[in-house]
This record gives structure tokens, C-alpha cells and sequence, in this order.
């Protein structure tokens, strides 16, 4: 069955991998799995057709036969789940890479978001310059602990997974603002995520919808 995923007809973004479709893409080189595209518009995105698979009217959604899923830490789970390549074998370190999908988008992309929203949409904001070192200051609380754990190891256990997948994905969210700059050790496990051949695929095929727009 052709597995079809949603994704930006125009990312907001530009191309530079930060909209979400560009996890599911990832996953789906990581596990080898043949994908299709389906545009979508803003106004696509609030239709009645869009909303019956994604409730919220957002991207991505996934489809494969009579099944439909939004949300990527679902996608990218269920993806795990059915090939191999992102869950170990071994019970615990499968549990284990599961617990880290949770906490990269439960626990360390909230405050990342957060900056997000302080720095683009709440800058006009009269209280705005008081906020944002406050927010700044909750990013950096978290990723002292998540530096801490990672150490000087490759990976958050002892391999790649796919909550590898998810951290990276949400720390690349923090470049733009230098912070990640500030932990020599996560900067280069970002480094380590984006250099594997299968995100350069996802990465590629992400930009190239938005290549024109960005030349």
C-alpha cells in the first residue's frame, strides 16, 4: 500500500527543515519505506477533507490504506514499530528509545517552542524585552539536564533511534537563536543527526518544494 504523507505546499520555513513534515520524511528514509506527497495550502489545511484526518488542521498527516494518523510522534512510532531500523530489539533499550521520543517532544521542545513564539510573533509586545531572558533562561535549564545525559556519547543510548530522531529534529528548532551554539556536546549530536544519509534525503526533498522561493 502506498503510504501518502501532508506536507507545506509553502513551508514557513523556506526549506530549511523545520516544519514537521520533515521528521515523518526522515523516518520513512531511515526504515527504507517508498513514500508519496500531497500538497497542501493553508486554506487546504482547514478544509473539511484535511480536518477528517487532522482534527487540529495541520501537517503531517499519514495514510497507508484505511489508516490514517496525525501527530509525528505517532507517525514516527508507528513507523518504528512496523520496520526495523529505529527500535531496538532488546525490550528495555526499545523502551527506553520510546521514553526519549516522549521527552523530546513532551519535555525539552515545549520551552524550545515557547522561545519560538517569544521571539517571532511576541516581539512587538511591550513586555516582550522582559520576557524573552526568562524564556531563554527555561530553554537552557533543559538543555543543561539533556547535556549532562548525553555526555560525550554518539547517541541518547546506545545506538540510533528514533528518539534521536525526534530530539534532533527539535533542537534544530534553537540555531537560529545561537543557544544550541552554547553546548559543544549537542551541537555536534545535531550535527551527527543531520549527516545521516537518510535525513539529507528527507532534508533535500523538503527544500526542493521550496527551492524557488528561496532563490
Amino acid at each position: 500500500m502506498t503510504i501518502t504523507i501532508t506536507a507545506f505546499e509553502r513551508s514557513p520555513d523556506g526549506g530549511k527543515g523545520l516544519a514537521r513534515d520533515t521528521r515523518v520524511r526522515w523516518a520513512l528514509e531511515e526504515v527504507g519505506q517508498p513514500y508519496e506527497v500531497r500538497l497542501v495550502s493553508f486554506a487546504e489545511m482547514k478544509a473539511p477533507d484535511h480536518l477528517a484526518i487532522h482534527p487540529f488542521g495541520q501537517i503531517p498527516t499519514y495514510e497507508e490504506g484505511s489508516l490514517s494518523l496525525f501527530e509525528t510522534g505517532s507517525i514516527v512510532l508507528h513507523l518504528a514499530e512496523q520496520h526495523a531500523g529505529l527500535l531496538p530489539e532488546d525490550r528495555h533499550a526499545r523502551a527506553r528509545a520510546i521514553t526519549w521520543m516522549f521527552a523530546a517532544l513532551n519535555t525539552v521542545e515545549l520551552p524550545i517552542l515557547e522561545l519560538t513564539t517569544a521571539r517571532i510573533f511576541e516581539v512587538d509586545k511591550p513586555w516582550s524585552e522582559e520576557r524573552l531572558p526568562l524564556v531563554k533562561d527555561r530553554v537552557r535549564a533543559c538543555l543543561d539536564k539533556l547535556s549532562a545525559r548525553l555526555g560525550v556519547a554518539d547517541w541518547l543510548d546506545d545506538e540510533f533511534s528514533a528518539g534521536d530522531l525526534l530530539m534532533v529534529s527539535v533542537l534544530l528548532r534553537l540555531r537560529m537563536s545561537g543557544i544550541l551554539d552554547e553546548y559543544q556536546n549537542l551541537a555536534a549530536y545535531v550535527a551527527r543527526g543531520e549527516a545521516r544519509p537518510a535525513y539529507l534525503r528527507a532534508f533535500a526533498a523538503q527544500f526542493a518544494i521550496n527551492a524557488p522561493e528561496c532563490l
